[in-house]
């Protein structure tokens, strides 16, 4: 059987994929972390099925109930906030896995930062002001930065940051990234995005930390800081340009194994309905 890691998106038990859902609805074992996972995406589950909160359990522990589950026959839903791909520690999981020759597949969600993204209602790549976004987060005592990932070396590309799990310590931050942003670069900061009690903080590096200390947020947080979530004088992309090429393509896009017409070989045009 199979161990599936399964994002549960970044906390409205509505965000999970289609996929997700079906993927925990047909799995007889279900572990979760009790502190980050909506407990609404439990329903999902089959009746039935054995339902493992791993806020409290190590590592080996975690992956003992998984290969056990393995064992005996069920599929397991290893369910995760967020994506699994982004610090999610799935990366150590797996490596046991493999070690126990269990079989597993990884079924991806909705980011935290996305859902800070469509709570700050901004799109983070904006043409001419900024197109690359950094995942990160900050050295702390357990966890030190990799030699050349530390903020000052990230904030001299001026692009936007998106900083994990570093709500604490928004102090460090804004102190690291002042000498290359300025105190008046647009910061934001989305605590439980997406939840009933999400709560969004908008301002500057200049007031940013103020806001988050105020407020009380120290965890379940995404800070943004770059220009491109202020910009409103920018160049249109050039996707929806009236001056760009189109060829025409079937409604449902290019096959894998057809290429796609070039645009200066002659196609015959769709036929368009008529009310």
């Amino acid at each position: 059987m199979t161990v599936h890691f399964i994002g549960a998106g970044p906390g409205a038990a509505d965000l999970i994929t289609v996929r997700g859902a079906r993927t925990l609805a047909s799995s007889g074992v279900c572990l979760y972390a009790g502190s980050l996972v909506p407990r609404e995406l439990l329903a999902e589950c089959p009746p039935g099925a054995r339902l493992i909160d791993t806020a409290q359990l190590d590592l080996d522990t975690i992956t003992a109930e998984m290969v056990r589950a393995h064992e005996e026959g069920h599929d397991v839903a290893r369910l995760h906030s967020g994506d699994p791909s982004v610090f999610s520690a799935v990366a150590e999981q797996m490596r046991r896995l493999d070690a126990a020759g269990v079989p597993y597949d990884v079924v991806p969600g909705v980011p935290a930062f996305a859902a800070a993204a469509a709570a700050l209602k901004r799109e983070l790549t904006v043409p001419t002001v900024g197109q690359t976004v950094i995942l990160t987060r900050v050295a702390q005592r357990a966890t030190p930065m990799p030699e050349g990932e530390d903020l000052a070396t990230l904030g001299r590309s001026g692009a936007l940051l998106v900083l994990h799990l570093a709500a604490m310590y928004v102090d460090r931050v804004v102190a690291e990234l002042l000498p290359h942003y300025g105190a008046d670069c647009p910061a934001a900061v989305v605590a439980m995005a997406s939840r009933p009690d999400e709560l969004v903080l908008r301002g500057t590096l200049a007031d940013i930390a103020d806001q988050v200390k105020a407020a009380g947020v120290v965890r379940t947080a995404v800070i943004m800081v770059g220009r491109t979530l202020g910009a409103e004088q920018f160049r249109d992309s050039h996707l929806y340009s009236a001056d760009r090429e189109r060829p025409h393509l079937p409604c449902d896009g290019p096959s894998d194994t057809e290429p796609v017409t070039p645009s200066d070989t002659p196609v015959t045009p769709p036929v368009t309905e008529t009310p």
